[in-house]
């Protein structure tokens, strides 16, 4: 089985380097570019069976591109949404504070948000599923750059610093195989 993650489109949001998690915004011009960009790159591949998207329009969006351009279906599951970065929500991506809560797998983001180990919990029974149900498919998933950070840890070890510096570009696209 193979699993390829990508990250939607670029927001502006993105663009202006503010916190985006729970803030259900669309993608701007340059974002809708990379999603039919990513879509010529699965068209190309070729033998993607089935997409399972994040419910969040810029993940929908970006999901819609490939659909429409290769003909494949997609699945919605909730549990792909964006990490909830509570107080940090729309401020800064160097407020102070942020770096360091983002690798305290037990605080939750910004007081009222989602810990590490929550986002994980959720991001891992989705994979957990997702190769259960999924076995004998090839599966994109279209979600964010925090669930994408959680989808690597699923398949790959990574160090605390590792993981605080990781970093999936809009549309970037990872191949996973599972045994």
């Amino acid at each position: 089985m193979k699993i390829y993650s990508t990250r939607h489109g670029e927001t502006e949001y993105n663009k202006k380097d503010i916190i985006l998690g729970t803030t259900d915004i669309d993608l701007d011009e340059k974002g809708e570019k990379q999603a039919l960009e990513l879509a010529e790159k699965i068209k190309a591949i070729g033998n993607i069976d089935i997409m399972i998207v994040s419910p969040m329009k810029r993940a929908m969006k970006t999901a819609q591109a490939v659909a429409d351009r290769c003909g494949i279906s997609m699945v919605v599951d909730q549990r792909l949404r964006e990490w909830d970065y509570g107080e940090y929500e729309g401020k800064g991506r160097f407020t102070e504070g942020f770096a360091d809560n983002k690798i305290n797998f037990g605080v939750r983001m910004g007081k009222n948000g989602e810990s590490l180990l929550q986002l994980s919990h959720r991001v891992y029974s989705a994979l957990d599923d997702i190769i259960e149900k999924y076995s004998d498919k090839t599966v994109l998933i279209v979600s964010h750059g925090g669930v994408c950070r959680v989808i690597e840890t699923y398949f790959n070890d990574m160090t605390t610093e590792k993981f605080a510096n990781w970093f999936m570009d809009n549309c970037g696209l990872i191949e996973y195989t599972v045994n």
